[in-house]
């Protein structure tokens, strides 16, 4: 079968061609969901550069749509890829993690412990005593990276098992205190000039 015939043929058309809408749905939609959730963390380039690659799969697959408008196969892998890319856009954007968040702790426990502990690992900790449905409470405070709270959910359970907490969404935060994050050796910089000198 030469190569003609194989793009005339049913296998092509009822085959080939729905796979590439669907991917191209899921693709293009994922791309979308991480833009639109990229526009309201205020990451703008990130949002920009997202668009861009979305857009154009998009007019792929409307492309071929367009071009087969009588074909019922073409629209179902188009909706079924819609559906599933709003799933995959979702998924990627919860195993990226970006942003920054606000960890709240209400409790009448004893928080001491689990306060020493977040400060000396860097965190900024703001406490406040607060007044809940059956008496007093401490009420703690902490700005996060998103990509944290699997650790501290952990630390808080390890400290204080039970203790009620919420994860806010934070648009922008202009200062914080964060745990510091490794930076590189100088040791590793005095490596990487001797041998650019001996390459030289």
């Amino acid at each position: 079968m030469d190569e003609y015939s194989f793009f005339d043929s049913q296998i092509f058309s009822l085959g080939v061609i729905p796979l590439l809408i669907f991917l191209a749905r899921v693709l293009d939609v994922s791309l979308g969901t991480i833009r639109i959730i990229s526009v309201t963390k205020g990451r703008k380039l990130l949002a920009s550069l997202v668009g861009f690659f979305e857009i154009m799969i998009w007019l792929m697959a409307i492309t071929q749509i367009m071009r087969n408008l009588t074909s019922p196969l073409y629209y179902l892998a188009y909706g079924i890829g819609f559906a599933t890319g709003n799933y995959a856009g979702v998924f990627i954007e919860e195993k990226m993690a970006l942003g920054t968040v606000i960890l709240r702790i209400i409790t009448k426990q004893d928080l001491s412990g689990l306060i020493e502990y977040l400060q000396g690992r860097g965190y900024g900790i703001t406490t406040l005593d607060g007044t809940g449905a059956t008496g007093p409470v401490k009420v703690m405070y902490t700005l996060v990276e998103r990509r944290d709270i699997p650790w501290l959910t952990d630390t808080i359970n390890r400290f204080n098992p039970g203790v009620f907490f919420s994860v806010e969404e934070v648009r922008t935060a202009s200062k914080g205190t964060f745990p510091g994050r490794p930076s590189p050796s100088p040791r590793l910089f005095h490596r990487l000039f001797r041998s650019w000198r001996k390459g030289k």
